[in-house]
């Protein structure tokens, strides 16, 4: 199955996970609506949606770069606009742009709880609130949304309050917009990766070069995207794990993601 013709649209797809996603549907011919805050280079950071947009059509697909804050709702209705300029729907929405602070509660600070808030779930729930119009349009429409499983186990609580309730929120809008959303035919499902992902948040916020050793490729939740996007409107309503995605598409061998070939790898976040 290629999905030319067919249109994505990624929040945070300058680099990371949703680079990743894009780069492998562009393989498959998709159009991708690039959007992220990233327009000039950070060091630290790498990647822009320039960047990426020059790797997605490398890659076989098409690009459309557009700078977008999920926390201006203009923005996004900017955005939004354009690609149905472009291209004249969206298929795929991948609601991936995240920001994250591991701090217990004293030592969050209120602007880092609201950025994480006003990312995490009211960019995630506007982005899908706009896009929402076209995807009842489209054929075999999927929204993902890179969020958990909701494990209510108090070890996920107890160090990070204000992150886990951003997460958490987001994956009950994806299970609530299955519900919402079946009479349309729009598949909604969280996805999240069984292990740590490479992306500069790990290697620059949480656990630098030794959790990157211990990591795996942002292709694996790519290759998980891909499997689950071609499955029928009906599944959905799901808390998916990368590993059990591509399980179910009769890959077992995960290997070939590692960072490290042979390195233990570390259990993600939210995962018992």
């Amino acid at each position: 199955m290629q999905l030319q013709g067919k249109v994505v649209f990624i929040t945070g797809a300058s680099r990371g996970i949703g680079k990743a996603i894009a780069l492998r549907l562009a393989a498959e011919e998709a159009s991708i609506a690039v959007l992220g805050k990233s327009v000039e280079e950070n060091p630290k950071l790498g990647g822009t949606i320039y960047s990426a947009s020059a790797e997605i059509e490398a890659a076989g697909g098409k690009a459309l770069p557009i700078p977008c804050d999920v926390r201006d709702e203009e923005q996004i209705i900017n955005a939004v606009n354009k690609t149905i300029e472009t291209w004249g729907g969206i298929d795929v929405l991948i609601n991936n742009a995240s920001a994250i602070s591991l701090t217990n509660t004293e030592q969050t600070e209120t602007k880092r709880f609201d950025l994480m808030h006003d990312i995490n779930v009211r960019g995630t729930y506007i982005v899908t609130k706009h896009c929402i119009p076209h995807l009842k349009k489209a054929n075999n429409a999927h929204i993902i949304t890179l969020s958990p499983p909701v494990n209510m186990n108090m070890q996920w609580f107890k160090h990070h309050i204000a992150y886990t309730l951003s997460k958490y929120n987001m994956s009950m809008m994806a299970l609530g917009w299955a519900a919402e959303l079946t009479a349309y035919k729009i598949a909604s499902n969280a996805l999240w990766p069984a292990t740590t992902i490479a992306t500069a948040a790990v290697k620059n916020l949480l656990g630098g070069d030794m959790l990157i050793a211990r990591s795996r490729k942002p292709d694996i939740v790519a290759d998980a995207v891909w499997h689950i996007i071609q499955q029928p409107h009906t599944y959905t309503g799901q808390t998916l794990i990368d590993e059990d995605v591509l399980r179910s598409a009769g890959i077992t061998d995960f290997s070939q993601y590692a960072v490290t070939p042979g390195s233990p790898l570390q259990k993600d976040l939210f995962l018992d």
